[in-house]
């Protein structure tokens, strides 16, 4: 069991940033990601959907006998908490963690909280906010160009197109004095320096694909299934469409090169 991969899924890229702190907190696991990236985005799609597509995703990582999934992906997690989906291997989503984090971090108990128009839609997040401490002021903003944006490389702090539709969404919330910012799906990281440029300093971003990693990694030292190889661990992708021009865009994730094959899933042909 210790020395199975973790698996890892999203419904496009944004998983990626999770995958980065897991290879810089646990580098000799071996990962297997899926991207489910001739379906993304999941945010815009209807519950019955997004469930539908969860399990395929999780049926794929299970057939790859991997210990532990963990749903990269803020839609999926916002959704399969409420749902009856027995998976019966570890797993975790992105809301708790990264409530637990903002939690922490705020000083004022303002939070906004920004995501794909069904994870805001779902109030998950909030949710598990309030669980925490109900006296926390919660502010919610669904961003539904910001996944498109990532997805085709506009992501730079200066890109004035991606600036003005940050400025749109995030106006309000900084409005409300918020000092703390819930970056509810994995994608957004990767525009993190555009959201601070808009929300200014003193507003501390939770990155919800690191404290999802950081979380999972705790989880797997406290069930004792940390490998035990001494060697570096094997990232292996895989996607379900073209993986023309994947290698380029997950190294921009990553944060370094990869020279690994990727490899399409018939995602559809995975049911319970």
């Amino acid at each position: 069991m210790k020395n199975r991969p973790i698996g890892i899924f999203d419904s496009g890229l944004g998983g990626l940033t999770a995958v980065k702190e897991l290879l810089n907190i646990l580098p000799n696991e071996n990962i297997i990601y899926f991207g489910d990236t001739g379906r993304v985005p999941y945010g815009s799609k209807s519950r019955d959907t997004i469930l539908k597509y969860a399990i395929q995703d999780i049926e794929f990582l299970k057939s790859m006998n991997v210990k532990m999934i963990i749903a990269a992906c803020g839609t999926v997690s916002s959704i399969i908490g409420g749902s009856n989906v027995n998976i019966d291997i570890p797993f975790t989503g992105v809301v708790e963690p990264t409530a637990m984090a903002a939690s922490a971090s705020t000083k004022n108990g303002k939070i906004g909280i920004i995501g794909t128009t069904a994870t805001i839609k779902s109030g998950a997040y909030k949710h598990a906010l309030k669980k925490i401490n109900s006296s926390f002021n919660v502010f919610e903003q669904d961003c539904p160009m910001f996944v498109p944006l990532v997805e085709n490389g506009f992501i730079k702090d200066n890109d004035k197109a991606a600036l003005i539709i940050a400025e749109k969404y995030l106006y309000s919330l900084r409005e409300k004095g918020i000092d703390t910012l819930i970056l509810g799906c994995t994608h957004y990281p990767i525009i993190k320096k555009l959201i601070s440029k808009v929300m200014g300093p003193t507003v501390k971003l939770i990155d919800s694909g690191s404290e999802t990693a950081l979380f999972a990694a705790n989880l797997l030292y406290s069930l004792d299934y940390i490998s035990t190889r001494n060697t570096k661990g094997v990232c292996s992708f895989f996607v379900s469409d073209t993986v023309e021009g994947f290698s380029k865009t997950a190294s921009l994730f990553l944060g370094r090169n990869i020279n690994q094959d990727v490899k399409i899933v018939d995602i559809d042909s995975y049911t319970i």
